[in-house]
């Protein structure tokens, strides 16, 4: 399985403040409101980061993504490892990396994920996944500043 030289990068600059950004990443509740359906997070290094997401086609699914977290900067930084139980995905559990950057502009906030590590084979499928799924971390996010923190 052939390691990609080129990661996948995506950026989108959301109406939220870093900090409430920062926590859809690091606490279930709020990271089962955009990316997957289930979380068991413990946000220190070396705490787990596991997910269950749901499949995307009918009969597909659960998909069970176990890493860890590997560095943590409220509000600005979360670096996580990622990968799947199941061999079907192509990327082995905590076999790829997960760095996403926060920062301030102009009344909200840049997101900057960089996932490094990816089998080639997996690049396409992941950077159209996590274009979608920041689509869905901006709505939760802005929903969140629209009712107040939460």
């Amino acid at each position: 399985m052939a390691e990609s030289d080129e990661p996948v990068v995506r950026e989108i600059d959301i109406d939220a403040s870093p900090a409430t950004i920062f926590e859809f990443f690091v606490d279930a509740d709020k990271l089962t409101r955009w990316l997957a359906v289930e979380a068991t997070l413990d946000p220190r290094p070396g705490g787990v980061c596991d997910q269950v997401h749901a499949g995307d086609e009918p009969g597909q699914g659960p998909w069970h993504m176990r890493g860890s977290y590997l560095e943590i900067e409220p509000p600005t930084r979360v670096v996580f490892t990622w990968g799947f139980v199941e061999p079907e995905i192509g990327v082995p559990a905590g076999s790829s990396t997960v760095e996403v950057t926060l920062q301030p502009v102009d009344g909200g906030s840049r997101v900057r994920l960089v996932h490094r590590g990816l089998p080639a084979a997996e690049v396409e499928g992941h950077s159209k996944g996590w274009a979608e799924m920041l689509g869905r971390l901006a709505d939760a996010t802005t929903a969140q500043s629209a009712d107040g923190p939460n």
